[in-house]
């Protein structure tokens, strides 16, 4: 287990009141887009996927699947660092236990105990550095396919 995972999943963050278990069902929304919701998830079991609404011409919009998550899997952790609004959905492909924690007070925590502080935010960082390596993967991806299907490349 990951010193992330083993800080998490501390049993005194429950009794402490900065955790609780939670159960979603498939197809449950765990997080809504836009919402001013300030927790944290750390996935149990069961799977769930990033989605995020994007908008089309004509006030068209789609919402695709940014990537699925699964067991050990932490999301929402944002909210930790950032007081805006959530920037993704989060919904449940299949029935999930999750431990939901209060960011506000997880960060209270941290300050008492920054020796497990510094183990969550070393793997939150090792986690948004994958995110942001696979972002950045995708976009490249997906300009090089816009500037094909515009014939742009042949230009270049």
């Amino acid at each position: 287990m990951s010193e992330i995972h083993e800080v998490l999943r501390n049993p005194g963050l429950v009794e402490l009141g900065i955790a609780e278990h939670c159960r979603y069902d498939a197809g449950e929304a765990i997080i809504v887009e836009g919402a001013e919701d300030r927790s944290v998830y750390l996935i149990e079991s069961g799977s769930a996927r990033v989605s995020e609404r994007v908008e089309l011409a004509d006030a068209k919009h789609i919402q695709p699947g940014l990537c699925d998550l699964g067991a050990g899997d932490v999301f929402g952790e944002l909210s930790l660092f950032d007081l805006g609004p959530r920037s993704a959905s989060v919904v449940a492909l299949e029935p999930c236990e999750l431990l939901v924690f209060d960011a506000e007070a997880l960060s209270a925590y941290f300050d008492q105990h920054p020796e497990q502080g510094y183990l969550v935010l070393k793997g939150l960082f090792s986690i948004l550095n994958t995110r942001l390596r696979r972002a950045d993967q995708r976009l490249g991806s997906l300009f090089a396919w816009g500037l094909k299907a515009h014939g742009i490349d042949r230009h270049l």
